[in-house]
């Protein structure tokens, strides 16, 4: 009815049109793809009416999901925990595929040791402007896929936390109540220096669990020592709040010291973070088993991996972190504006379950939802999911939902004692007369289990 070139022309309308076709079909026609070629994931059309369908499709889903590569970190350490002193920043940065020049705006609201608002006034827990404009951006150079790139910094001084605990970052475009996204960050109190130690545990009742959190807190007053009732400690798995134990009291004190020390304090090992790296889009690389550009889209298959059970074996990561890098025949790029996007297609070798299985990492935010959830090929006998992001280094892990909407992270990747793991301890203070939990120190512990 169309020829190619009509359709290429109209792009834009087509687009829209196709999104709706998406959301309402999308998932069915998935599922009828048939991925491979040459032992790799790639999509095989006969019909040309066909291929241009999926085209647009692909192109609905990157304009119906605009903001992308959302991050935010602390510069002082190039740490993925957003955890900072009062004289610190961290920085947020995020792109538009749109390619515009929106105003974005943002404002901060006080959360509780739960993550809950706590319903403090912005005068309460900040000083400065309740909204703040991100006007920061550059627009993508080189790249197949335009954007525009945003950047804030923060605290500054439109906005700034004068009280110390865990924040939400609220990133909108017309109304606060309707934010884009949101992210979660802590201003910290020097008021305690924590350590963090791990060690191997066993649990007959729970044998997934095998790791096992000791806690001290050395206070800078004595007024803690006194109002230890008043002090909580939060501890958690890899920058991930799906793997966290909340509000556990001191088990003990020795001199100015608290102690956390209950068995309960203990967590599931899981497994190493499975990884990729696609800085190069043109040639496969470490765990791309395949990389092509097709009608100006890029396209990155990674090798399949495999379900549990397996042995452990040791393979160094970043903690589910992700890295933005574009490598051009060994010239760095600047990651911010002229890194590209690409369609990753995941696979998983594993036979039907009937639990949901996620694509998850830091870089959705151990968020799991339909984008990053995969979709089982009777045919590959293979779990698949194709997730369009900025190339980099990543790590991601697999998880099941549970019937009550909970993740697990051990399933399908194992369960293992020796498992490297980054663990947080957030220390929380709310003495009597004081109407939030502050966050009084932070400590964290990266080695492996003894």
């Amino acid at each position: 009815m169309f020829s190619e070139k009509g359709l290429k022309a109209n792009c834009f309308m087509w687009s829209i049109f196709f999104r709706i076709l998406l959301q309402k079909y999308g998932f069915c026609l998935q599922r009828h793809v048939v991925w491979q070629q040459f032992g790799l994931f790639s999509v095989i059309f006969e019909h040309m009416k066909i291929k241009i369908l999926f085209f647009f499709l692909y192109s609905a889903i990157a304009f119906g999901q605009d903001i992308r590569s959302i991050q935010l970190f602390n510069p002082q350490t190039n740490d993925e925990t957003p955890v900072i002193g009062f004289s610190e920043v961290l920085i947020l940065r995020f792109d538009d595929l749109s390619n515009s020049s929106a105003v974005y705006r943002y404002t901060i609201r006080h959360m509780d040791r739960y993550w809950k608002d706590d319903g403090l006034f912005f005068t309460e827990i900040a000083t400065g402007s309740l909204n703040g404009q991100i006007d920061q951006m550059q627009y993508s150079f080189n790249t197949l896929q335009p954007y525009t790139h945003y950047t804030l910094t923060f605290p500054n001084d439109k906005m700034r936390p004068k009280i110390s605990g865990n924040f939400e970052l609220i990133v909108y475009k017309d109304s606060q109540s309707n934010p884009l996204f949101t992210r979660r960050f802590s201003m910290m109190e020097d008021g305690a220096i924590v350590g963090v130690n791990l060690n191997r545990t066993t649990d007959a009742r729970r044998p997934e669990v095998n790791q096992r959190v000791e806690v001290q807190a050395l206070g800078n007053s004595s007024a803690l020592m006194q109002n230890t009732n008043s002090v909580s400690l939060t501890v958690v798995q890899n920058n991930n709040w799906n793997v966290a134990v909340y509000d556990k009291r001191p088990s003990s004190t020795l001199g100015n010291k608290l102690l956390f020390q209950q068995m309960d304090l203990s967590f599931p090992g899981n497994n190493e973070f499975y990884y990729f790296d696609n800085k190069n889009l043109s040639y496969a690389f470490d765990m791309v088993a395949g990389a092509e550009t097709v009608e100006n889209v890029n396209y990155t298959y990674l090798h399949p991996v495999w379900a549990f059970p397996l042995n452990y074996q040791y393979q160094p990561d970043v903690s589910g972190a992700y890295y933005f890098r574009r490598n051009d025949l060994g010239i760095e790029r600047d990651a911010d504006r002229e890194a590209d996007y690409s369609w990753v297609h995941f696979a998983l070798d594993s036979e039907r379950t009937e639990q949901d299985i996620h694509v998850l990492g830091g870089f959705n935010d151990f968020v799991a939802t339909p984008e990053n959830k995969m979709v089982y090929d009777e045919n590959l006998k293979k779990y698949i999911a194709k997730i369009y992001l900025k190339q980099g280094f990543y790590n991601y892990i697999l998880a099941t939902k549970n019937t009550d909407g909970s993740l697990n992270f051990g399933k399908v990747n194992g369960n293992f004692w020796q498992t490297e793991n980054l663990y947080q301890a957030y220390l929380y203070y709310k003495p009597f007369g004081r109407n939030y939990d502050g966050l009084l120190g932070y400590g964290e512990f990266r080695t492996p289990v003894r």
